[in-house]
């Protein structure tokens, strides 16, 4: 009885410590007494680990915009059937509103087969298909058929499993990627974390194979930068909605805007580097 005392008390300092990742002292939480690694049976152990290191509806119960930016310095976490996880930092998004959006995918809010995932609960995936070849991910937010694109991510661990699935996915001799090329872009994105049109519809929330897990360190206004999507063709004004988001200097971002840059440390929101 003691011991199941202690071993609360330490899961409960544990959830309300904000210090990221706690997947080791979980791990020490659920071995057995002997020292065995064995996980416990407990349904509520295997439930508080899973849980203590994903973000949770709330999070993605946010209008597009906000959820976008709020998404930056975030991690993004994939876990392969062999159990290698693979972690990325989000450091690049673009916003999609909804019906008024003639960029978005649900423009008049059309709901087709294709988009529904843009029309589910907060932190549901939408994964679609272009060119017939390559995958884009998304993750629909607050609003009738809003969604946020996930487009370039920091990758941080896994790396050489990421160089495997981008391998895989290319066809004739490669060369080797460097760090910043792995996740430097949507479908690279999706190439390297093993995403396809298999994840379309599955909640983050809840999915045992693809999370999201806080960040620390995140991003303050004066580090993100705000511009135009990217890819987008004529849409008319829509075209030059700043609704693409990405954190100044990180080199993982796909494509920098360095007019954008200059006008806002002209305007006072961070220092010209």
């Amino acid at each position: 009885m003691p011991r199941k005392r202690k071993l609360l008390a330490q899961l409960s300092a544990l959830q309300s410590n904000s210090s990221f990742p706690p997947f080791d002292a979980l791990e020490n939480l659920n071995a057995m007494p002997d020292g065995n690694s064995s996980p416990k049976s407990s349904k509520y152990f295997a439930l508080e680990k899973k849980n203590s290191s994903q973000l949770e509806a709330d999070f993605f119960n946010q209008p597009c915009v906000s959820l976008a930016k709020s998404f930056l310095g975030q991690i993004l976490v994939r876990k392969l059937p062999d159990g290698r996880e693979l972690w990325g930092r989000i450091v690049e998004t673009e916003a999609y509103l909804g019906g008024e959006d003639e960029a978005s995918h649900s423009k008049g809010g059309k709901q087709t087969q294709r988009n529904a995932a843009m029309f589910m609960k907060p932190g549901t995936l939408y994964v679609y298909q272009i060119y017939g070849i390559y995958f884009c991910v998304n993750v629909s937010s607050q609003g009738e058929g809003a969604a946020v694109l996930l487009r370039s991510l920091e990758p941080l661990q896994g790396l050489d499993a990421m160089r495997e699935l981008r391998s895989a996915s290319r066809k004739g001799p490669t060369k080797l990627l460097k760090d910043w090329q792995l996740c430097n872009g949507p479908s690279k994105l999706c190439q390297a974390f093993g995403i396809d049109k298999a994840f379309d519809q599955r909640d983050l929330t809840q999915d045992a194979a693809i999370w999201m897990a806080p960040g620390h360190d995140l991003p303050g206004e004066q580090d993100v930068v705000a511009t135009t999507r990217i890819g987008i063709g004529n849409r008319g004004e829509w075209a030059q909605k700043p609704l693409r988001f990405y954190l100044r200097g990180n080199k993982f971002v796909s494509v920098v805007d360095k007019k954008t840059e200059r006008e806002m440390a002209a305007m006072g929101h961070f220092s010209c580097s």
